[in-house]
């Protein structure tokens, strides 16, 4: 009869310790999560004013509001035509500069932007000395700004984003069908050999893929002599660019004679479209967030020396 008193009498003081306890671990959580800064997040991209193109730009921004669930998530477009194009129509999309404003409006303190960017050039570049600039002239507005670097750096890179690509298409390419992917490149050349680089991990994966450039080194001309070489008499052809916008839509398969679709029909070959940006592709976007996260690139501090 005493053991049982004695096993009962515990019951109280065993459910305050163990109630004592969770208030502890709820309140240790509770003090950290407050203690954190907190983050947003500033997604730049040239911009497009083409209304097709905004499905790849929305899907994007909901890829990253899920990775990052309550941080601000703003919008900055580098091109300032279309930025003074979208304000006339009454969509107004700001710079980076009123993007890094917006956040610190917001209360955030670490900041990272993503370039949505598909290979580091020109306007990479640009982007980076844009938020470089900003972060001079405010010092001490965030505690850090990190740079997310654009959606091909690396092989591992290319083959995810190949593998998207590959299941989108797959319903549309027969057994000797051709992927023809347009990039955007440029005439300055900065982005040529990162984009050679990506057209080996692509073709060593899969030899029926042929790319070529919009502006960079490898041309039209190029992928015709390729193709040509090849024996290839079907293809289908998408852009390798976020959005599918004025390049896709016009250059690639539009119906004048100088783009890719009706210098291919001329050539012989049957040309079946895939218009669709890599935002929209399931699984790129991915890339990005991924990019995002895993940035240690502080741009408010110098450089950590090996």
């Amino acid at each position: 009869m005493p053991r049982i008193l004695s096993h009962v009498g515990l019951r109280p003081l065993l459910f305050v310790l163990l109630l004592l306890a969770a208030l502890a671990v709820h309140g240790t959580s509770y003090a950290t999560d407050a203690a954190a800064p907190k983050e947003g997040i500033l997604l730049v991209a040239f911009g497009t004013s083409v209304p097709e193109a905004q499905p790849a730009f929305k899907a994007v921004d909901a890829e990253f509001k899920k990775a990052f669930p309550g941080a601000p998530v703003v919008w900055a477009y580098t091109s300032q035509i279309i930025r003074k194009k979208l304000a006339a129509q009454g969509h107004p999309v700001g710079s980076i500069s009123d993007g890094m404003a917006q956040l610190a409006k917001d209360g955030v303190k670490v900041v990272r932007v993503q370039s949505l960017h598909v290979l580091a050039g020109e306007e990479f570049t640009e982007l980076e000395r844009a938020v470089l600039l900003d972060v001079s002239k405010n010092p001490g507005r965030f505690e850090a700004v990190f740079m997310g670097r654009p959606m091909l750096e690396s092989k591992p890179d290319a083959q995810e984003l190949l593998a998207a690509i590959l299941a989108d298409t797959k319903s549309q390419r027969g057994k000797n069908t051709a992927l023809v992917l347009m990039g955007h490149g440029q005439s300055h050349g900065r982005a040529d050999l990162a984009f050679e680089g990506v057209r080996a991990v692509f073709t060593a994966t899969d030899k029926n893929i042929h790319m070529a450039t919009v502006e960079g080194a490898r041309s039209i001309e190029d992928l015709l002599k390729e193709l040509k070489a090849a024996k290839v008499k079907h293809v289908v052809i998408a852009p390798l660019m976020l959005v599918a916008g004025d390049h896709a839509r016009n250059d690639l398969a539009g119906d004048e004679d100088d783009s890719w679709a009706s210098q291919l029909k001329k050539a012989g070959i049957k040309v079946d479209t895939h218009i669709k940006g890599l935002g929209e592709t399931p699984g790129a976007a991915a890339i990005l967030v991924r990019h995002a996260k895993d940035s240690t690139d502080d741009l408010t501090k110098e450089p950590k020396k090996p």
